[in-house]
């Protein structure tokens, strides 16, 4: 769905109030009753303000009122999420502007942000229900089954909290990640890295360096006792940097295979990987742990013969031979970080489960572009939602060549300023 906070600047303590009584009943409540909403918000006004708040909030898509209900209420949207999590954001001073999406997924969508010292920064928002409901009353079984394990919201909430606890326990072993910086609800805000996506790119001088340095990336996971679990072209990204020029060929050093240096009499050219994306990750200790090892060194293997026709003539590496290194020269073990964290073992199975079958009910039923922003399509819901911004493009960088426009805008034009009251 697309993000408009235009409404945020409109929007009252009042309406604030009301849209945190809306989140709060969710918990127990798809549509939550508006007397219940009432009795949450705890308005001055009494009903006939809460019945103000839920217009306005309704006006601009944060609450919808569903059809052929037996009582009067309210189901929280996505877009309410999305505002109350920015509405936190902004007020411990995190996110002062929201600019374009840069990024978009079957379940989550990545924005560009700024703070208040124009520092820009990436807010990923997690959807693990992105599937219009066209496709999913259709399978009855997948309902059912989610029932049991909680709304969308608590599901997308999930997966914000362990890629957030697993982001920030990588980035203190010294793993190349984008810096952690806060979270809030289904959504995590971290450092902005001017990287392109290893699927946008043709060509790299060094393929099998490139190649050898995922590999290690794998391993070294391994070492710690994880498995990325979708470690492909969508989730690496691959940093560019050039040494200052020395006059002299520049031997590359990289750190635990992370690092491809190139040598370059005009200064050495690094391409640094850099990982992201870690709902889906899994510790070495999981029932399914071989299958998935397999599967991350597969997919680096099929894209490096299709897109670079590199062939690494060294087999596996395999998994018998990675769980051995768990541990090894005092590798902390990071599987039981998301647990530390307060991720408990009945949240990973729920969301392991959310994340297994919606991928495979999107297997067997393909969401069409348009029905992407179908999510209230049974719903009565008053007001529209803005258009968005396009991604602008940027010349090649001069070592890589990239495919399509690159990932990330240069400048800070589109970054629209969240007005929050700050009386909530």
């Amino acid at each position: 769905m697309l993000l408009d906070t235009r409404a945020m600047r409109h929007l009252s303590a009042e309406d604030w109030k009301v849209l945190q009584a809306a989140e709060q009943g969710s918990k127990n409540h798809e549509v939550v009753p508006t007397p219940l909403i009432e009795r949450l918000s705890r308005l001055k006004g009494g009903a006939s303000g809460v019945h103000k708040s839920i217009s306005t909030l309704a006006k601009a898509g944060l609450l919808a009122r569903m059809k052929e209900m037996k009582y009067d209420g309210y189901r929280l949207t996505y877009g309410g999420l999305d505002y109350l999590a920015l509405h936190t954001h902004s007020q411990k001073r995190q996110v002062y502007s929201v600019g374009t999406r840069v990024g978009v997924g079957k379940e989550s969508d990545i924005m560009i942000v700024a703070d208040e010292t124009g520092t820009q920064k990436i807010l990923k928002i997690h959807r693990l229900g992105r599937i219009s409901f066209r496709t999913v009353k259709t399978n009855r079984d997948y309902l059912k089954k989610n029932q049991a394990c909680g709304s969308w919201m608590y599901l997308s909430r999930l997966a914000a909290m362990k890629e957030f606890a697993f982001m920030q326990a990588l980035r203190d072993e010294g793993f190349p990640v984008p810096e952690p910086i806060a979270h809030s609800r289904h959504t995590i805000v971290m450092s902005l890295i001017d990287a392109s996506p290893l699927r946008q790119i043709s060509a790299v001088p060094d393929p099998a360096g490139l190649y050898a340095d995922l590999i290690g990336l794998i391993l070294r996971l391994a070492k710690h006792g994880l498995i990325h679990g979708d470690f492909n072209e969508f989730n690496i990204l691959i940093l560019e940097e050039r040494a200052e020029p020395t006059g002299t060929t520049i031997k590359g050093k990289g750190k635990e295979g992370d690092e491809n240096a190139l040598d370059q009499e005009e200064g050495a050219i690094t391409l640094t990987p850099i990982v992201i994306d870690f709902p889906q990750m899994v510790s070495m200790e999981h029932p399914n742990a071989e299958m998935y090892f397999d599967r991350d060194v597969q997919c680096i293997k099929r894209f490096f013969e299709r897109r670079f026709h590199f062939l690494s003539t060294t087999p596996g590496p395999f998994f018998k031979d990675a769980k051995k290194l768990m541990g090894k020269d005092g590798a902390k073990r990071l599987d039981a970080t998301a647990t530390a964290s307060g991720f408990t073992k009945k949240m990973a199975k729920d969301l392991e489960a959310a994340i297994r079958d919606q991928a495979a009910l999107l297997e067997s039923s393909p969401i069409d572009s348009e029905d992407e922003d179908d999510e209230d399509e049974n719903e009565e819901e008053e007001g529209e939602v803005g258009d968005e911004g396009a991604v602008p493009g940027s010349e090649e960088p001069e070592v890589l060549h990239i495919k399509g426009n690159d990932f990330l805008p240069e400048a800070e034009e589109g970054m629209a300023k969240l007005a929050v009251n700050e009386g909530t």
